[in-house]
């Protein structure tokens, strides 16, 4: 089994080009899978049939892990006799029949446009590293950008002339953003003013740098996030991720495409951009509600 697993995390590596925080996600899970193989008496992967793995899924859940967990988890397993299948390890497939979990879906949170502006604007200019702050907020929101791919921004992939960053997004694959004026604008302040102040000798090429010249970290774009939403009196619990949300609503609830959208996110499938036409609609239904008299 280890050596199964090995394996399949090499092809995972080296043909799929997945990133590292998904092959160690699928290691955990096949290696636990492995110890519950173990308990049960079986040593060879020869002998799982698909009620092993149904009864491994149930074993989870009766653990208390959480459902999407578990559709990781049989997702893993999934592509796992699959590979092992394909490469003739095994004769059969015993996951082939295996049912993937369905979890319901929630629908993001989203800030409206007036309060998106209230957060920008609670950025004071006299507060230190003013202009970072505002120019990474501002890139969050006109870029839609995850927060991982704001951390790792480059200089070298940012053009501001013309108004686009290149990003490097899940599972490494790269696309190309458009920068708006605003973003544009205080990024230029900010690359002008603020940040070779901030250089260090050992300071890297990362675009947001942090007081000791070293890239500025998940955890603290969080924690400023948190602090202006609540200078700005936002309810909402603001988190960075709400700003590529509120992206890509507020572009569909203008009219672009949800494929371009689509683009712009960087999803790999449609299906995961649709739910924002589920939010516009929530958000419709509610305008309706309110103002129609006999809604």
């Amino acid at each position: 089994m280890t050596a199964a697993i090995d394996s399949f995390l090499l092809f995972l590596a080296t043909e799929r080009g997945l990133s590292e925080n998904y092959q160690i996600s699928t290691r955990r899970s096949l290696e636990t899978f492995a110890e519950w193989l173990g308990a049960q008496g079986i040593a060879d992967l020869g002998g799982v049939t698909t009620s092993h793995l149904t009864e491994f899924l149930a074993h989870r859940k009766r653990a208390g892990l959480a459902a999407a967990s578990i559709k990781l988890e049989a997702v893993a397993l999934r592509i796992f006799f699959r590979f092992l299948v394909a490469r003739k390890f095994l004769p059969r497939d015993p996951a082939e029949f295996l049912t993937i979990p369905r979890i319901e879906r929630y629908l993001p949170d989203t800030l409206n446009q007036p309060e998106v502006e209230r957060l920008l604007a609670a950025v004071g200019e006299g507060d230190p590293l003013a202009m970072r702050n505002r120019a990474l907020l501002e890139l969050l929101y006109a870029s839609g950008l995850r927060i991982s791919e704001l951390c790792n921004a480059r200089l070298e992939h940012l053009e501001l002339e013309e108004g686009w960053i290149r990003v490097t997004g899940k599972g490494n694959k790269t696309r190309i953003v458009p920068v708006g004026s605003k973003a544009r604008d205080a990024l230029a302040r900010y690359l002008a003013n603020e940040r070779p102040g901030l250089v260090k000798p050992k300071t890297g090429a990362e675009i947001f740098l942090s007081n000791n010249g070293r890239k500025l970290t998940r955890a603290r774009i969080w924690q400023l996030i948190k602090e202006y939403a609540g200078i700005a009196g936002l309810d909402a619990n603001v988190y960075p991720h709400l700003l590529r949300h509120s992206f890509a609503t507020h572009l569909l609830s203008n009219g672009a495409d949800l494929r371009v959208i689509q683009e712009l996110l960087g999803h790999a499938d449609i299906s995961t951009t649709q739910i924002y036409t589920h939010v516009d609609q929530r958000r419709l239904k509610a305008v309706h509600k309110k103002f129609h008299p006999r809604a």
